[in-house]
């Protein structure tokens, strides 16, 4: 069975690989690590993010994504290509038209570099499309409707506020507090308090395992270890999930104050449509628990996590290949 089109969810901390009538095919960390003594890349992936924080100074482990867009083309290019070679059969001959997601506020030249970097690494045709849309069209939003719908895209480089209406984006933020700028904020409140280091993967387990947006009125422990930075020997500690919902809540305020910006800018009718409809979140950071309350309670519109949000994007993508032709005037940039 040959595959001639492929969804690409390219993010910062996991990269999924949609294809029609399969799904998700591939689930990987957007990670790789490098050899620098001959330039060499080593591993792809789950292989590379095993590497984090253990490899000595002759292999470094890059993550090529920054904020959703390249930050190291040649990786990237490097990454890509480790994914089509993954779910491309060995024996098929025909090239895959590849469509890549990318964020509401990308520039042009990063958008350039994207369908270059699908392009060299095997792609037939890159075509581009943006997050919000995707993600809207994965989390089952009827987007070409008259009426207006929000998205709110959390990923891990990048959060996406978008009002969409018509198969249209009509106001948009970008915004680069996501994930990884929680996973920090958890990394630091230790320090602070506990005057312990801990490394950027045990920071994203804590908040995966014991997360919460709002402090909860019964507590979960956790047990970490890390580096005492007094006497610089390992050491554990017990953190609870409501220390947590303290150490987080500067980068969620950016993130509340970014969507109620966009929802300043909005028209007034599309206005009344969220507030009937409420916003829908999706992407990784939507897991995080009690973010529809906490966002719903600072801004007072009715917020939904949507079904299976890490997959929103890519699904959309798996949409939008089935009906290439209808989306293609619409929602994409091709070169």
């Amino acid at each position: 069975m040959f595959i001639t089109k492929i969804g690409i969810d390219l993010g910062t901390c996991n990269s999924l690989v949609f294809v029609p009538k399969k799904g998700v095919v591939l689930c990987e960390p957007s990670v790789v690590a490098v050899s620098l003594a001959d330039n060499r890349i080593l591993a792809v992936g789950e292989a590379a993010k095993e590497m984090t924080g253990r490899t000595p100074d002759t292999i470094q482990v890059y993550r090529p994504l920054r904020d959703g867009v390249i930050a190291d083309y040649r990786v990237t290019l490097a990454m890509i290509r480790y994914f089509l070679r993954r779910i491309i059969p060995k024996y098929q001959f025909i090239k895959p038209e590849v469509l890549v997601s990318v964020p509401a506020g990308i520039t042009s030249t990063e958008r350039r570099a994207v369908i270059e970097a699908t392009r060299q690494a095997g792609a037939r045709a890159a075509y581009v499309a943006k997050e919000p849309i995707l993600a809207a069209i994965g989390a089952g939003i009827p987007i070409n409707s008259s009426s207006g719908h929000m998205i709110v895209n959390i990923g891990g480089g990048t959060t996406e506020v978008a009002v969409i209406s018509l198969g249209g984006v009509v106001v948009a933020t970008s915004l680069r507090v996501a994930g990884d700028k929680i996973d920090e904020a958890i990394s630091d409140y230790i320090k602070r308090s506990h005057n312990l280091a801990i490394g950027e993967t045990t920071a994203e387990e804590i908040k995966i395992k014991i997360g919460t947006a709002m402090p909860e009125k019964t507590e979960t422990m956790l047990e970490i270890r890390g580096r005492d930075l007094i006497h610089g020997l390992p050491k554990n500690i017990k953190i609870s999930s409501n220390e947590l919902a303290v150490a987080i809540q500067e980068p969620l305020d950016e993130t509340i104050a970014t969507i109620k910006a966009v929802l300043r800018e909005t028209p007034p009718e599309l206005s009344a449509d969220i507030m009937d409809k409420g916003m829908i979140l999706s992407g990784g950071g939507a897991l995080l628990r009690n973010i529809d309350q906490r966002i719903s309670q600072a801004i007072g519109v009715p917020c939904f996590v949507a079904d299976d949000p890490l997959t929103c994007v890519a699904r959309g993508a798996g949409v939008v290949l089935d009906s290439l032709d209808i989306f293609k005037q619409s929602i994409m940039s091709k070169r």
